[in-house]
């Protein structure tokens, strides 16, 4: 048997995939990822359209806490990589 499953590995990237998240909920589980965060840790967002009106949310939530930077950008796929600070 391994050890304890530790998720504060700093610079660690974890996926989340909002393309499987019911509309009405993906704000709410993308906020509660996010603070679950631990400095220098990565959540990789990957969505089917470019999430503006909730990297304006982000702004006013998070201020300079979230770094944000798109990984990818094509039509169909977006990813980006918010890192707390």
């Amino acid at each position: 048997m391994s050890g304890p499953h530790l998720h504060l590995l700093p610079e660690q990237i974890y996926p989340f995939d909002a393309r499987g998240i019911a509309k009405r909920f993906r704000h709410a589980a993308i906020f509660g990822a996010l603070d679950a965060l631990q400095p220098g840790e990565t959540m990789r967002f990957a969505n089917d359209h470019d999430p503006i009106p909730l990297l304006n949310q982000l702004q006013q939530r998070y201020g300079e806490a979230v770094e944000i930077n798109y990984v990818n950008r094509e039509p169909g796929l977006i990813v980006i990589d918010f890192t707390r600070q």
